[in-house]
């Protein structure tokens, strides 16, 4: 059948079986079978009167589809799956749920394979299994470990004197600056200890300073007229705070902001949560904690939740990529690392029994 005949009428069938809204927009999640082993996930989503479907768990692209019209076919792979396959496979579906909902449903959760299912598996089990995993706290040492777990258990971080300056300059940023980068100098890494905290910024930092570079360097007003958007030399559009380049989650922050509801006072903050970050940024807590100047680190409890392993991993589809993929669970769930199940190897018997799948969808008719 010819593969905008074929799209038509699948879209019709599709149309007799119940969906869910993304704002007004109608949307399907097909799981199905392709034979005996090969299982397939299709997403269709309608905006007004155009389908869009995406193979999901495959590399076949995807569908733009206007009833009527010729269909537009994104950039697949050649020789994989072909889109005729695929939606005659997805008719052949509807009409098994169709007979019978409930039994084909129970067949998708029975047979569905685990490494295309999102789930989430306790980390403690996780580094008691795979003995050459990165481990946060071995990296860190214990000494260092410890001193953070204890700093947070103390409530170190939620009391103001601990976290908050009264007065601030460009030049004590730049000081702060300065320590941190000695901190956590990596082996690899070439910094210039004669520099002064200033010239350390401008060589590593970010370069998008949005004015910070141009203030009277010890002026409180000045730094104070910058931090609320007052000061002449002002910019926006910029990184100030990204101490550490990187990628958008990649990047280390060393951020002042006003506290909460307040109009006076700074509040300096780390923030590195990326996996290959957060060990320099304890050891840029650690020394500035050690010269006695104020510094918090954003989620202080979820840091030592990490390093003590009793955060979750999430484990996330084989085709899809673990870069930012921690971002698809929710925050309750303490998710900050991921892994694809088969990276679980051979201890992928004993871990099962301890992962939360997360449910899959049911597909029946209106």
């Amino acid at each position: 059948m010819e593969l905008t005949h074929l799209a038509a009428t699948f879209l019709k069938e599709l149309d007799s079986f119940a969906h869910t809204l993304s704002s007004t927009d109608r949307v399907w999640n097909i799981l199905f079978p392709e034979g005996q082993e090969t299982w397939h996930h299709l997403h269709i989503n309608q905006y007004r009167q155009t389908y869009y479907i995406t193979h999901i768990s495959g590399d076949s692209g995807g569908l733009e589809i206007e009833l009527g019209k010729d269909v537009k076919q994104t950039t697949r792979q050649p020789g994989k799956t072909t889109w005729e396959t695929l939606l005659t496979a997805a008719r052949q579906w509807l009409r098994v749920v169709r007979k019978d909902w409930i039994k084909a449903n129970k067949r998708i959760q029975l047979e569905y394979p685990l490494r295309y299912r999102y789930g989430i598996v306790p980390n403690a089990l996780i580094r008691a299994s795979l003995p050459t995993i990165y481990q946060l706290d071995k990296e860190l040492g214990e000494t260092n470990t410890m001193t953070v777990v204890r700093l947070v258990e103390e409530g170190f971080f939620h009391q103001q004197q601990n976290t908050q300056l009264t007065t601030m300059t460009a030049a004590d940023y730049f000081h702060y600056c300065k320590i941190a980068y000695l901190a956590a100098k990596c082996q690899d890494e070439n910094i210039d200890e004669s520099l002064s905290g200033r010239e350390m910024y401008a060589r590593y930092a970010d370069g998008r300073h949005e004015g910070l570079l141009d203030i009277a360097p010890d002026s409180p007003q000045a730094f104070a007229d910058w931090i609320d958007g007052k000061h002449p030399l002002k910019k926006v559009g910029g990184h100030p705070w990204e101490i550490k380049r990187g990628g958008n989650t990649t990047h280390i922050n060393l951020s002042v902001t006003r506290p909460p509801y307040q109009q006076t006072g700074f509040k300096v903050e780390l923030r590195g949560e990326a996996i290959s970050r957060m060990v320099e940024t304890l050891q840029m807590l650690l020394a500035i904690h050690a010269a006695n100047l104020p510094i918090t680190i954003a989620n202080p409890e979820g840091v030592r939740k990490r390093l003590l392993a009793q955060d979750n991993i999430g484990l996330v589809p084989a085709y899809a990529s673990l870069h930012r993929a921690n971002q698809h669970f929710g925050k309750e769930q303490d998710v900050f690392d991921v892994l694809h199940y088969d990276d679980l190897g051979r201890f992928k018997r004993r871990i099962t029994p301890f992962i939360t799948w997360e449910p899959l969808p049911i597909l029946k008719p209106r």
